[in-house]
């Protein structure tokens, strides 16, 4: 594992090598047990950025997400398209944007338009010119079909409704080779959300499976 906190699953499209890694959040919801396991995500309010912030972007965060090596496991190269799917406020960003060059692209998604508003400053004020910071719907990406090199998606995992159908989608945004990396909280570690919330390395990995990536587990 990368760090007690973290699972990693990666994935790729069938035909392309085995690939890379992951993103998101923590926090929990008492939301029905069986409802989370088989096809709703655990629901939170993220709308107040400035209040996230001091938490998604606290120094100790480095300590056990070890975002450096994360982002080296994603084998970006100058010029790919990467997505950070559940951005937050930006953690990643100044790291992918650094690993795809001036001729990448970073699109960091996020559902609460709150935090995109904040990303979208940040970026401005880290000089991010290669980064952009836009709303996405629940169910998808929004993103066209054969668009995205790599997918990260940290922390935010066990967030998603109908996991399943999500991976398919995932699965067609993906250029020909492209990965998605999926780093979650394991069942042992003590952050992140309640342990019912949280999802085994297998599961992921079933998940993405069923919508037609092949997945295994990075250490």
């Amino acid at each position: 594992m990368i760090g007690l906190a973290l699972l990693l699953a990666g994935c790729s499209v069938a035909s392309s090598p085995p690939p890379a890694d992951g993103h998101g959040h923590d926090h929990a919801h008492p939301d029905h047990v069986a409802h989370h396991k088989n096809h709703g995500g655990m629901q939170h309010d993220f709308s107040d950025a400035e209040m996230w912030t001091k938490r998604f972007d606290a120094a100790e965060r480095d300590a056990w997400q070890k975002p450096d090596e994360v982002v080296k496991l994603l084998a970006l190269s100058e010029g790919m398209v990467a997505v950070d799917l559940g951005a937050g406020t930006g953690y990643f960003g100044a790291r992918l944007s650094k690993a795809v060059g001036s001729s990448g692209k970073v699109l960091a998604l996020d559902v609460e338009p709150k935090m995109v508003d904040f990303m979208t400053e940040r970026f401005k004020k880290e000089s991010l010119s290669n980064a952009e910071a836009k709303v996405c719907p629940m169910t998808g990406t929004g993103l066209a079909e054969a668009s995205a090199d790599r997918v990260l998606i940290v922390d935010t995992w066990h967030h998603l409704g109908n996991r399943a159908a999500y991976a398919k989608h995932l699965a067609s945004v993906l250029k020909p080779g492209g990965s998605v990396v999926v780093v979650d909280f394991t069942l042992e570690t003590d952050k992140g959300p309640p342990k019912e919330h949280r999802l085994s390395a297998e599961q992921v990995i079933a998940e993405l499976k069923s919508g037609g990536l092949v997945g295994s587990v990075l250490e």
